[in-house]
């Protein structure tokens, strides 16, 4: 199975850069299933409705978020039946929306997806590791599912490195995301678990995570809030990783980061 993973989709210039891209790679690359986070998908700050329905009419097959999931208060109203629309696994018991998803991929795969919010720099929510347990029980690799990818929305490395660990063996892929900067540490781990500490963003690079420089260089020299942050509208590069997985294991053979336009170095898998 060819699946395609893209990181935090930062506002206008990010979603407009995978409008035009995705629906050509899902035929260039033959892709099977694709996953996006859009949790900064709306002016920097959560996904409206609108964004969700675009992205997936794109090409995505499901939607990730994960710390500004619910920044536009219409969040809590259409997530529910939005079924491809996925929060964080570990918000508290009766949060809106869902945190897994099982869903067919173009190859007839069933395909779970999972997202996971840290808590090391974060908020504090309810154990990660512990929900994305729960759920492996409920749907375990090779039997309910194909494949498994988990989103793990997080500030630090140590705490993606560890759920890598702690799932290695049992899910296709564990990807992080929220630090909007590619890491190039993309590799199979020793049970067969493909792993990225962190997809980067669809967005301007050329910016402070995304956003207009000003704002927050400004916050940084002297410590005070001057104005809102805006994001930041130049070429937007596609982030993210793609996984070739085995179809009768459901775990990863090949693993590759990809990066599409913009400022960065470019980077596309060779093994399809």
């Amino acid at each position: 199975m060819r699946l395609l993973f893209l990181g935090d989709i930062v506002g206008r210039a990010g979603r407009s850069a995978i409008l035009e891209t995705l629906p050509g790679l899902r035929v260039r690359w033959k892709l099977d299933f694709v996953v996006i986070n859009g949790e900064n998908s709306a002016g920097g700050f959560g996904i409206t409705e609108k964004i969700h329905m675009e992205l997936l009419d794109a090409g995505a097959d499901a939607v990730t978020l994960g710390n500004h999931s619910f920044d536009q208060k219409e969040t809590l109203v259409y997530i529910e039946r939005q079924d491809r629309l996925i929060r964080p696994i570990n918000f508290p018991p009766g949060t809106p929306g869902r945190g897994a998803g099982l869903y067919e991929a173009r190859n007839g795969a069933q395909v779970l997806v999972v997202n996971a919010l840290g808590r090391v720099y974060m908020a504090e929510m309810d154990c990660p590791f512990r929900a994305v347990e729960q759920e492996l029980i409920s749907c375990p690799l090779g039997h309910a599912a194909d494949a498994i990818v988990i989103d793990f929305h997080a500030e630090a490395t140590s705490e993606k490195q560890a759920l890598g660990t702690f799932v290695d063996g049992r899910v296709s892929l564990v990807v992080g995301t929220h630090t909007h900067t590619p890491t190039s540490d993309e590799r199979i781990l020793p049970g067969g678990t493909a792993y990225m500490s962190d997809a980067g963003m669809c967005g301007d690079y050329n910016s402070v995570l995304g956003m207009v420089s000003d704002e927050p260089l400004h916050r940084f020299v002297t410590r005070i809030p001057k104005d809102r942050f805006e994001p930041a509208m130049g070429p937007a590069t596609i982030s993210g990783v793609a996984v070739d997985i085995d179809d009768a294991s459901g775990l990863a053979r090949h693993v590759r980061a990809v990066r599409i336009g913009g400022c960065l170095s470019p980077s596309e898998p060779d093994f399809w």
